[in-house]
């Protein structure tokens, strides 16, 4: 029997924890964690991103986070990974996948809205 997406994402929500906006902005603040936003261009126009995140669209990411890759960012290297997307669950379908690349560190901080309602800050353009 095929696998449905809400299996898949059940799979990745309980395999990637999910990190508080809070949790998220203090280690924004310190430096210690790579923001993935995985929404698709159009999305990061209208709406910002977070301050110094990389901005990789989910068909993408394995290319860009596999550590054999040349195609690699170097900011992976940040001992935490923190992914998001619109509504949470093409983050939380990353961080499964990142976990399989090897990373150990992996947090789901769900959908952009979550983060701007916190208070965190935003960057435009």
């Amino acid at each position: 029997m095929p696998t449905t997406v809400k299996q898949m994402l059940a799979e990745a929500n309980a395999a990637v924890p999910r990190i508080s906006p809070e949790e998220a902005k203090a280690l924004h603040a310190k430096g210690e964690a790579v923001f993935i936003d995985l929404r698709e261009p159009p999305e990061l126009a209208a709406s910002g991103t977070v301050p110094g995140a990389l901005p990789i669209p989910r068909g993408l990411l394995e290319f860009r986070a596999d550590p054999e890759s040349p195609d690699r960012n170097a900011a992976f290297a940040k001992p935490v990974v923190i992914t998001y997307c619109a509504s949470g669950g093409r983050a939380a379908l990353a961080g499964k996948v990142l976990q399989e690349l090897g990373y150990k560190d992996v947090r789901n901080l769900g959908g952009f809205k979550d983060w701007v309602e916190a208070g965190g800050p935003v960057q435009k353009g």
